[in-house]
């Protein structure tokens, strides 16, 4: 598929998203470096029977910088939810990679807007290689800032291979133009975020009341299946889903698949999911 810039609106305060569809809203929360056209493959899906927002995170695509410094996890989902506060709620929520713990953090911490909640390709607890190698990569964008080069090439590799399967070329060739062409300041600011989380703690997991699908890929190194399978065992209507032969950008390469998977998790959460 194609991956072609998506018209846009702004919440009351200032966050960019995608409108599509109608019915009960669901709200879509992009990983770090991507934008709201990463969702593109599913909108389809979730469009026929939700009115969809795939929004820009602050500092990415059309949102404006966070007015934070060094700002957390949970800064990012204070931004996200007083643009909830313009949508009928409580909304379904989708969340991949950062977009994931965000969505996790709204989860526990903002009950009364969240209906339900999907975290695709969560991290949970790294192992402490996993976790210096993040934080490396976070130090090495702050540094970029000061005008050293940011070369996106590491992270597609990490994100398709190198090359990419022909399949993914352009998904690959779209998140390069994405990486390339953001706001570095953005960029820096959200990696730091999730390189500096380790995931919801425990406490805030066990206080996720409403249903929560953790979905994941068997081939991704970072986000792991055992990852998800522990946190579907503390949040208390939590179940994992593992996505076979797919990798981290699975939102982006398994587009159909997922689509469907999010569309029947939502359909059913007003049933108790």
């Amino acid at each position: 598929m194609t991956w072609t810039t998506l018209p846009r609106s702004n919440s009351s305060n200032g966050l960019a998203w995608h409108h599509c569809g109608s019915g009960p809203a669901v709200v879509l929360i992009h990983g770090v470096g991507l934008r709201a056209e990463s969702w593109s493959g599913i909108l389809p899906g979730l469009a026929e029977q939700h009115s969809v927002y795939a929004l820009d995170l602050p500092g990415h695509g059309d949102s404006p910088l966070i007015d934070k410094t060094n700002p957390t996890v949970s800064d990012y989902a204070d931004q996200i939810a007083a643009s909830l506060r313009d949508l009928p709620g409580p909304v379904c929520i989708a969340g991949h990679s950062l977009g994931a713990l965000i969505s996790l953090d709204l989860a526990a911490r903002y009950p009364e807007m969240v209906q339900a909640v999907a975290a695709l390709n969560s991290i949970y607890r790294r192992s402490p290689t996993s976790a210096q190698a993040v934080r490396a990569r976070a130090t090495s964008l702050a540094q970029a800032q000061s005008g050293q080069d940011a070369d996106p090439q590491p992270t597609l590799t990490r994100w398709f291979g190198n090359p990419p399967a022909p399949a993914n070329q352009a998904a690959n060739d779209a998140c390069r133009d994405w990486l390339i062409n953001g706001s570095l300041p953005g960029y820096a600011a959200a990696y730091r975020a999730f390189a500096f989380s380790d995931g919801p703690d425990d406490t805030a997991l066990e206080q996720i009341a409403c249903p929560a699908l953790l979905l994941t890929a068997s081939d991704d190194p970072n986000s792991t299946p055992a990852m998800s399978k522990a946190l579907a065992r503390i949040i208390p209507k939590g179940r994992a889903h593992i996505i076979d032969g797919a990798a981290h950008m699975a939102p982006m390469t398994h587009t159909t698949m997922i689509a469907k998977i999010l569309a029947e998790f939502f359909a059913m959460a007003g049933g108790d999911a």
